[in-house]
């Protein structure tokens, strides 16, 4: 099964603008797709119900592909959409970050309607990962936006109070890039503190979705660089993947240790990840 990176350009980084695929080993494939509708991507997520992945281009539009690449779905452009993460909800909406919105929209899987705010615009200061908990809360990363601003917490939001978001992580060493939720249930997020910094601590941290209580922190230690985290994906085979600058790092869950480096290639700035087919 290859892994998809979404590589970054323009001012995300100096990466490819481009869906590169990868063997299991590392080998470079090559683009996934050249489709000039794929501008600068970056959220990626595979729809497990109908086996199509699903991009946000940063040509303001969502794209679905099936196994073989081929673009199947396509919202077209939509004024102001600057997407980031993107996640199938438990009601099997696709779900969207809007960084300049600063909120999180939710479109229909098949992209032949348009999309609904989930929470209100200007939500957090910056949105930078959400995922929904098995418990059904919407947990969202509010990190530091490119011109600096923003803050460095994750908060709660239930869907009877969308409106109100409850901060649940306060880590003074947390500045969050992405959040996923493991399969135990607790909140993962890839983080770089502070954030933009030369010598920023780069790590991945694990909270308890009860309290937000600190639960573990995944070092890179010796085995990879591991500069500039941003995509966290679980793999088939139970290891926590995450892209970062020029590769793709490994760590067993398990047993809280890093693996190592999965995939080294020079200018990879990866923004998202995904194993599909």
């Amino acid at each position: 099964m290859p892994i998809l990176v979404t590589s970054a350009s323009g001012i995300n980084g100096n990466g490819y603008g481009a869906l590169l695929a990868f063997k299991r080993d590392g080998t470079l494939i090559g683009p996934f797709n050249d489709d000039s509708r794929i501008v600068d991507p970056r959220g990626l997520v595979v729809d497990q119900t109908e086996g199509l992945l699903f991009l946000n281009s940063g040509a303001d539009r969502i794209l679905a592909l099936d196994p073989n690449g081929t673009i199947v779905r396509d919202t077209g452009p939509i004024t102001g959409l600057n997407a980031g993460g993107g996640i199938f909800g438990p009601d099997g909406r696709y779900y969207v970050g809007l960084r300049s919105a600063r909120t999180i929209m939710a479109f229909p899987a098949l992209l032949d309607a348009p999309g609904e705010h989930f929470v209100p615009p200007g939500i957090v200061p910056f949105p930078r990962g959400f995922a929904f908990g098995h418990d059904g809360r919407l947990f969202l990363a509010s990190g530091i936006g490119p011109n600096g601003q923003g803050d460095n917490a994750i908060v709660a939001i239930t869907s009877s109070e969308r409106t109100r978001p409850c901060r649940l992580v306060s880590d003074p060493d947390l500045s969050p890039l992405d959040l996923t939720i493991a399969p135990n249930g607790n909140i993962v997020v890839a983080s770089e503190h502070p954030f933009g910094a030369a010598d920023a601590v780069t790590s991945v941290r694990e909270y308890d979705t009860k309290d937000g209580h600190l639960v573990r922190v995944f070092s890179p230690t010796k085995v990879a660089e591991f500069r500039k985290p941003r995509g966290l994906r679980f793999g088939p085979d139970g290891h926590l993947y995450c892209v970062a600058q020029d590769e793709v790092v490994a760590f067993d869950f398990t047993k809280g240790v890093c693996l190592g480096v999965t995939v080294q290639f020079q200018r990879l700035n990866g923004q998202a990840l995904a194993f599909f087919p």
